[in-house]
């Protein structure tokens, strides 16, 4: 498994609050971040799988209304996450 607890703490405790604040808005895009990098990777290698590519779609849509919840909320926890993050160019 590409995703294991240890890790899931580890995106938290970096980007949230703490390790155990798994409802913040910068933890979860943090832990959508690293699962949408992980899943281009394996459509790299495996061009004809279409489920993993609907999951990745439906990944980055999330990751996109939780980034405008932030974009409208805080704009300076967004730009913080944006940069950390390095989403845009």
């Amino acid at each position: 498994m590409y995703l294991t607890t240890e890790k899931k703490q580890e995106i938290f405790a970096k980007h949230g609050k703490s390790a155990t604040d798994t409802g913040s808005a910068e933890g979860q895009v943090a832990l959508f971040t690293y699962r949408i990098n992980h899943l281009s990777q394996h459509l790299k290698a495996n061009r004809h799988d279409f489920n993993t590519e609907r999951s990745l779609v439906k990944l980055v849509g999330k990751r996109k209304s939780l980034l405008d919840y932030l974009k409208n909320k805080d704009i300076a926890r967004y730009r913080a996450i944006i940069a950390e993050l390095g989403l845009r160019k």
